[in-house]
């Protein structure tokens, strides 16, 4: 609640002519705005360049912002946007940076790549609304009300599009003959 409060706080000093007071709100956000782009887009430059663009959208629609609403949930949903925009405009279809990391999963370094680019695979498989809870849930650890916030979905959508991705994933990497059993824990 702090936080919330700190935010709304900054917004305010922003929107009574103080630019300066956003650059906390970068400092605090930009690399959970940046790791999603990342995992969203699967290329660092683009990544880079969704995160620049979230905040400068962010910037100049301050005056939309509902302070009894949390920022961060405001300003994840930008970033997802601008990611997603920036995917289509660019029309690329790569997969996710091969820096994915598999948690809970050990074995050399060849065995865990080789896991990483299949899990990264199945994930672009995965339509836009479920990549995009798998994605605000694994990697970016939000809750599941966090998550709906950011969506604008109820939570139990969230629950219900992250069991049906995961599902899905498990599916996807059952398929190459891979036991991805763990995929649908958590």
């Amino acid at each position: 609640m702090l936080e919330q409060n700190e935010d709304a706080a900054w917004v305010a000093r922003c929107l009574k002519g103080d630019s300066s007071a956003f650059e906390p709100l970068v400092t605090r956000y930009q690399r959970v705005v940046f790791t999603l782009a990342l995992r969203l887009l699967g290329n660092y430059e683009d990544a880079k360049d969704a995160t620049q663009n979230a905040f400068i959208r962010a910037y100049e629609k301050l005056d939309t912002y509902n302070p009894a609403h949390r920022f961060f949930s405001w300003m994840y949903r930008i970033g997802v946007n601008e990611s997603l925009n920036l995917r289509r405009a660019r029309k690329e279809h790569e997969s996710l940076a091969p820096t994915l990391e598999s948690a809970d999963r050990t074995g050399d370094a060849v065995e865990v790549r080789e896991l990483s680019e299949r899990v990264q695979a199945a994930l672009m498989e995965l339509s836009k609304e479920y990549r995009e809870v798998v994605v605000m849930r694994h990697f970016g650890e939000l809750s599941y009300q966090e998550i709906g916030e950011a969506l604008d979905i109820p939570e139990k959508t969230v629950k219900s599009r992250l069991f049906s991705a995961r599902q899905r994933l498990g599916q996807l990497l059952a398929a190459d003959g891979g036991d991805y059993g763990w995929i649908r824990t958590g």
